[in-house]
């Protein structure tokens, strides 16, 4: 009774696979020994990403590109300064000043060609010129014209004589100097007006 529980009570040993397994296997396969597991079939993917923990293999993030990260070219603007009323004084001052002498070294004190540079520098000032000081530009520019032709007024022998010099020199010269100052006036008007155009459009919108 005794010997008959104790094989009962004894759990069979599992068949050994010894030799005859391990050369099965190796002549099946040469490269896997008998008794290791197979890794599992997430692993084998062509990205090379370790597996999640479900099984399922990581996606590759995909790659950006560089026109993506490239701002667009319509972003890209011209420079465009802004003057204050003071500013816009003194720039068209001292463009003025230096034309003058560089006329009298280079040209002979030419008030002609003196008189034609002044109406670039006029539209220049109408367009750099701030909102807030749009009426700046008309109002300094004739400052400017008769600082700069001080050069080129004809030397007296005294401050009468040049004053007189000065008086002859921008009345020959007063149709550009009417000229560019009407030409900054109506680019800071043209300016006013769409300015004003704009504020309705942004107010009229819902």
């Amino acid at each position: 009774m005794e010997h008959h529980r104790t094989r009962r009570g004894t759990v069979p040993l599992p068949p050994q696979t010894g030799r005859e397994g391990s050369g099965d296997t190796r002549r099946g396969n040469g490269s896997v020994r008998a008794g290791r597991a197979e890794p599992p079939r997430g692993s084998r993917s062509g990205s090379g990403t370790p597996p999640r923990a479900g099984g399922a293999p990581r996606l590759p993030k995909p790659a950006r590109s560089p026109a993506s990260a490239a701002p667009p070219a319509a972003s890209r603007r011209m420079p465009n300064p802004r003057l204050t009323g003071l500013g816009t004084g003194l720039f068209s001052v001292l463009v003025m000043v230096t034309l003058g002498w560089l006329d009298r070294l280079l040209l002979g004190a030419s008030q002609t060609a003196y008189g034609v540079l002044f109406v670039p520098v006029c539209v220049l000032c109408g367009l750099w010129v701030r909102r807030a000081d749009l009426v700046a530009a008309p109002v300094v520019m004739p400052i400017a014209f008769a600082l700069g032709i001080l050069p080129l007024a004809k030397d007296g022998g005294g401050p009468g004589a040049r004053l007189v010099a000065l008086a002859t020199a921008l009345a020959t010269q007063v149709g550009w100097l009417y000229g560019g100052t009407l030409l900054a006036a109506l680019t800071v008007l043209v300016r006013g007006v769409v300015l004003v155009a704009r504020r309705r459009r942004a107010t009229a919108r819902p």
